[in-house]
């Protein structure tokens, strides 16, 4: 088991972890043409502020999440590390992949110089995982909200 930056090739994969759930199967497209996630791709490869990464088991990908560093003036100036996307496949729950997966993007936000915040947004639906975030210490102290473009 291993987490590394994922690859062009690991996009089609990828996808269909992020698809795995009712919220997201409604928006994206697995099966499809996979050409926008792959210029999605480019662009967070292209950007050294921002990271795809993929957790492997026995040479499959089962885990994925982004890791996105913000520049800001808030907190003296500090950046924040904001984490989206986390997925992992529903046959591998339970075995502390997800776990393991945010335990990473904690270490590696705090590798960061002024890095002071790691935050993360889920889906009010998304119940199991807002007690898994809660579980490793995740706070519920602001009210996210989105205007769709």
């Amino acid at each position: 088991m291993a987490l590394r930056p994922a690859t062009r090739d690991d996009i089609p994969r990828i996808m269909q972890l992020l698809a795995e759930d009712q919220i997201s199967e409604q928006r994206d497209d697995p099966n499809g043409d996979m050409t926008p996630y792959l210029a999605a791709f480019d662009a967070i490869a292209a950007d050294p502020n921002n990271g795809l990464y993929a957790w492997e088991e026995d040479g499959e990908i089962v885990g994925c999440f982004q890791l996105t560093f913000l520049p800001g003036l808030l907190l003296k100036g500090g950046w924040h590390a904001q984490i989206e996307g986390v997925r992992v496949d529903g046959r591998f729950r339970g075995r502390k992949i997800g776990e393991q997966m945010l335990s990473e993007a904690v270490r590696m936000s705090q590798a960061r110089p002024d890095c002071r915040v790691l935050q993360l947004t889920t889906n009010k639906d998304r119940r199991d995982a807002q007690r898994f975030y809660r579980r490793l210490g995740f706070v519920a102290s602001h009210e996210g909200m989105k205007l769709k473009l």
